[in-house]
This record gives structure tokens, C-alpha cells and sequence, in this order.
């Protein structure tokens, strides 16, 4: 049984590591977390009803048509929110998921994550938070913003049973604000959207005087049978409602962010050591991976 898992981890590993025209180096893969999720991504990507190409139609996935026809209404919402100063950071370390992006200028307010409780979604965005849920394969929305002359670097998301959906808002309209998906730019504008799958490298650039605001949601990814549409319920279900984070008082925080402040510590230290010394970092880091490889392989 143990032969048949790590074959089972080696291939899907090499299949995600062959993925798509942009690829990390070597050593930064072998530490990746998509190596890690790839024995969980892989189904996901073997059974999915529509291609697994960084870009897709967005009539390739029900209902999105809706969110583009009603763009205006959701763009007044964000404004308000704007001026409010409520699409913002968090300096809780209580949001995992996006805490690297808060420093590069990224910034948010949530509308739905994955089931968790968000009232301040209605409170504060009435109109799009029900647009969000009467459309039943949207997981995760939120405003999100890029502020002027900010640059978010090449990354993959974790999980596969998603794709990412983007309708622009509030934007610069020019061609210097764009996201790159395996090499290939989509530029930004006021009431259009695309879709891609995040878990190829992409990265979001935006060098223009003016910050970018866009809907960005997690729609589900379309699968062929029942038993991998539920195999994906459950891991979105326990791992990804979980990462929960608050826009205010009162909104869910999930059981990762709550011991994320805890855990963040570990990469304190870690920046530390590698100011300090990196041959040395570099050193302890391997051989944390290679002891992890031993315990779950050997």
C-alpha cells in the first residue's frame, strides 16, 4: 500500500511540475506547496469537465453572465466600500491565505468564503453579496484591490477544485495593469471578466497612477462525476472554509487563521536565520522537507 502511495505522489508530483510554459526553478518547486497538494490537485485536473488551460471561456461554467450584467451595481458598492476604507489589510495575522499579498498593496473585503459566516458582507454590500448567492457554484468573492505602481510576483494558488473569476470595477483601462497567466496577459477593464485557472504561475502588475478594484471569486470547478464533485465539496468543506478570514468584528475567523498568528512566528524566526546566514537557512530548510519525505514515505 505505502509503494503504491508514493508512486501515486510521484506521479501526480511530475505532472504538476509539468504543467504550463512558466515553471519555478527546480529547488523552489521541490518546497512548493503545489507539490504537496499534488496528490490532492490531481484528480481534480484529470477528471475536470472542461479544459485545463490557464485561460477559459467564461460561458464555459453556468451563470456568470449574471455578475457581468449587473457590474454597475456591484461597481457602486465598491466605490462606497472604497471610501469607507473597507477594502483593506489586516495586521491581525488572521488572513494565511493572502497575508503576503497585504504588503506588495493588496488589499480586500470579502463577500463569501466558502460557507463561513461573513455579516458584514450584507451589512455593507447588500446587493452584491446576494448577486454571490444566488449563483450557487460561486465558493468565494470579495473586492479586491491593487493599489498604483504595486506588483503581486509569480504564484500559484494551493487548490485545484476552484477556478478564479475576475470582473473589472473600478480600473486604470490601460494595458499597463494586467495579470499574467503561464506567460500569457489579460489586461483589465471596467465591466469586462475573465476567467483562468490560478493554479498555473501567474502574477498581477499594475504600473499605472491609479489603483485597480475588481470582483474576484472562486467558482467551482465543473467535474465529470459525483463522486469527484463530492470528493471536492469535502476538501473545500474542511480545508478551505477553514482559512475564514474577518472584515470586521463579528465575521467568522476559521481555524487556520486563528492559529496562523502562532505559526507565523516559525517564519519570523526563519527570515531572521536567513538574514543571518542563508547557506545556513537554505541548510535547516532541506532538512526539514527531506525529514517530512522520510515520515510520510518511509
Amino acid at each position: 500500500m505505502k509503494i503504491i502511495f508514493i508512486l501515486y505522489f510521484f506521479i501526480s508530483a511530475s505532472y504538476i511540475c509539468r504543467r504550463g510554459k512558466l515553471k519555478h526553478k527546480f529547488t523552489r518547486q521541490l518546497t512548493d506547496h503545489s507539490t504537496f497538494m499534488a496528490f490532492i490537485n490531481f484528480p481534480l485536473y484529470i477528471f475536470s469537465k472542461i479544459k485545463t488551460t490557464p485561460y477559459l471561456e467564461t460561458h464555459s461554467v453556468d451563470n456568470l453572465n449574471k455578475l457581468k450584467d449587473n457590474w454597475e451595481i456591484i461597481r457602486q458598492e465598491a466605490l462606497a466600500l472604497e471610501q469607507d476604507g473597507l477594502i483593506s489589510t489586516s495586521d491581525k495575522l488572521d488572513d494565511a491565505a493572502f497575508n503576503s499579498f497585504f504588503r506588495k498593496g493588496w488589499s480586500r473585503f470579502y463577500i463569501s468564503w466558502y460557507g463561513a459566516e461573513i455579516p458584514s458582507a450584507m451589512i455593507r454590500s447588500p446587493q452584491t453579496t446576494l448577486l454571490v448567492q444566488s449563483i450557487p457554484n460561486i465558493k468565494a468573492a470579495m473586492f479586491a484591490r491593487l493599489k498604483a505602481g504595486s506588483r503581486l510576483g509569480l504564484h500559484r494558488d494551493p487548490y485545484a477544485g476552484s477556478l478564479r473569476y475576475h470582473l473589472g470595477l473600478i480600473t486604470p483601462n490601460d494595458d499597463k495593469c494586467y495579470i499574467n497567466v503561464d506567460g500569457e496577459p489579460y489586461h483589465w477593464r471596467d465591466g469586462e471578466d475573465v476567467l483562468f485557472d490560478e493554479t498555473y504561475l501567474h502574477e498581477a502588475i499594475n504600473n499605472t497612477n491609479c489603483d485597480r478594484i475588481i470582483l474576484l471569486c472562486d467558482i467551482e470547478r465543473p467535474l465529470k462525476f459525483r463522486v469527484i464533485r463530492l470528493y471536492n465539496k469535502f476538501i473545500s468543506y474542511v480545508l478551505l472554509k477553514s482559512a475564514a478570514a474577518p472584515n470586521e468584528i463579528g465575521d467568522k475567523t476559521g481555524g487556520i487563521n486563528k492559529a496562523f498568528k502562532y505559526i507565523y512566528q516559525i517564519r519570523i524566526v526563519g527570515k531572521k536565520l536567513r538574514k543571518f546566514n542563508k547557506p545556513l537557512y537554505y541548510f535547516i530548510k532541506y532538512c526539514i522537507f527531506l525529514g517530512l519525505i522520510t515520515l510520510l514515505f518511509f
